[in-house]
């Protein structure tokens, strides 16, 4: 039986190559490549052609959700299991939303994250426990899949609504006590996860869809 094929995603290079180190030591796990940012891990899964996506989400240049995404777009065929310390309803729900198999956090031992991989490697879901309460809680919780731009985190959300209105990256930031590259950086991840070129498709859109004061 062939080894599962992996791809390792984390800007910590301690984590990083703690992990590959790791479950290379695993017989039944290969791991084919390493990345240090958002968009070295869609490459990676594009050109490798991994079964499994190890993914943080806290990325530079392309956040792990926004990563996660693009991979569900350009390589379908790459599962994706989340290995973060981010916990939040918001992440939690958006990570599921980019297309992610599996949500582990990175107190997990290696069985764990071991079976992580195999599981979401044969087509399974997987979460760690307090991520799975979550899960059920956001299942059993009000629909939000009717609202408009679901994938976004409620942060991104409110600085999308708030551009859509026509102010300023300052002005958002001002609105939102975010410093103005922080309020970019939030702005880069809409960008894409909605699949646009830039703020006016994204103004356009969200106007479109009601927000910012526009029908």
């Amino acid at each position: 039986m062939s080894p599962v094929r992996v791809v390792i995603a984390d800007d910590h290079p301690v984590i990083r190559d703690g992990l590959s180190a790791l479950l290379s030591s695993v017989v039944g796990i290969e791991v084919v490549a390493t990345a240090a940012t958002g968009r070295e891990a869609v490459r990676a899964a594009v050109t490798e052609a991994p079964e499994v996506l190890v993914l943080d989400v806290q990325m530079p240049d392309l956040d792990g959700v926004a990563a996660a995404t693009e991979v569900l777009r350009a390589a379908p065929s790459v599962a994706i299991l989340m290995l973060t310390m981010f916990d939040d309803d918001d992440t939690v729900f958006a990570a599921m939303r980019a297309g992610a198999h599996g949500y582990l956090l990175k107190g997990a031992n290696q069985e764990e994250i071991v079976r992580g991989i195999h599981a979401v490697a044969a087509g399974e879901a997987i979460f760690g426990p307090g991520v799975a309460r979550r899960v059920l809680g956001l299942v059993a919780g009000p629909d939000r899949s009717a609202e408009p731009f679901a994938e976004l985190t409620a942060r991104e959300r409110q600085v999308l609504e708030l551009l859509a209105t026509g102010l300023t990256t300052t002005a958002v930031g001002t609105r939102l006590g975010l410093a103005p590259k922080t309020v970019t950086n939030h702005a880069s991840s809409v960008f894409a996860k909605l699949g646009v070129s830039g703020r006016a498709e994204a103004v356009a859109r969200a106007r479109r869809a009601g927000l910012g004061g526009a029908g």
